[in-house]
């Protein structure tokens, strides 16, 4: 399966990007810049395609990500801390983001011809982000088959839209993935900082899936009372 991987730079689409390459044709992975505040992330997307020898698709979506006002990741809004159950990670949708990247991506496997684009949705997204959940996925692809009838069959590969992050990582794991070539943190700073909700669940799936985390954080102790009062 000639499969494109959507991949930002952070551990789950890395992690996915490592498991295509061994189980699948890796044509290539396709990151997007949408005007992020922590656009450093796509420094490690472009390492994870000169690592497995793949092309790498840069998607300059800035003019559109500065219309997409409002969200911590692309705007004038502070990005909080702590866990992703809380309301205030609301603040950290940017709206419509994957149904636009799928759509671009879409297009792009459909002129090189390939068979299937992965993204790296998974279950822990659901509760926050709507184009993350499998009713969105299996609607895309279904309007997809439409969008690209009698010129292209691609399919969405979301191995990872019913599973824990902490499944990613024993997967990433399995597939030798480098997760210190990772990033995740939505602040964007020197180190990652330990305390947004992308980097409490980060450290969170280490710990259940068992697996040493080579992460340095700028706060490497948060994520524990950030994930007990995110359970409350």
């Amino acid at each position: 399966m000639k499969t494109y991987v959507i991949c930002s730079g952070g551990l789950d689409s890395v992690s996915l990007a490592h498991k295509v390459a061994a189980e699948h044709e890796l044509a290539g992975l396709i990151s997007f810049d949408y005007g992020q505040r922590h656009s450093k992330e796509l420094d490690f997307a472009r390492a994870c395609a000169e690592r497995l020898g793949v092309p790498f698709h840069l998607i300059d979506m800035r003019g559109i990500g500065a219309h997409l006002t409002g969200s911590a990741l692309t705007d004038d809004v502070e990005v909080p801390d702590g866990h992703y159950a809380e309301e205030t990670m609301k603040t950290t949708v940017v709206p419509n983001r994957n149904a636009i990247m799928l759509t671009v991506a879409f297009g792009l496997a459909a002129a090189q011809k390939a068979d299937a684009v992965a993204t790296a949705v998974h279950g822990g997204d659901h509760f926050i982000y709507p184009d993350c959940r499998p009713e969105f996925t299996e609607s895309f692809e279904a309007m997809q088959r439409h969008a690209l009838d009698g010129y292209a069959d691609i399919r969405l590969y979301t191995p990872f839209v019913h599973a824990p992050k902490s499944a990613i990582v024993t997967e990433g794991a399995k597939h030798g993935t480098p997760f210190a070539e990772t990033w995740s943190c939505y602040k964007g700073g020197e180190k990652q900082c330990g305390r947004c909700g992308t980097c409490v669940e980060r450290r969170e799936a280490f710990h259940l899936a068992g697996v040493d985390d080579p992460t340095e954080y700028a706060d490497p102790d948060y994520w524990a009372e950030a994930v007990k009062k995110g359970a409350r």
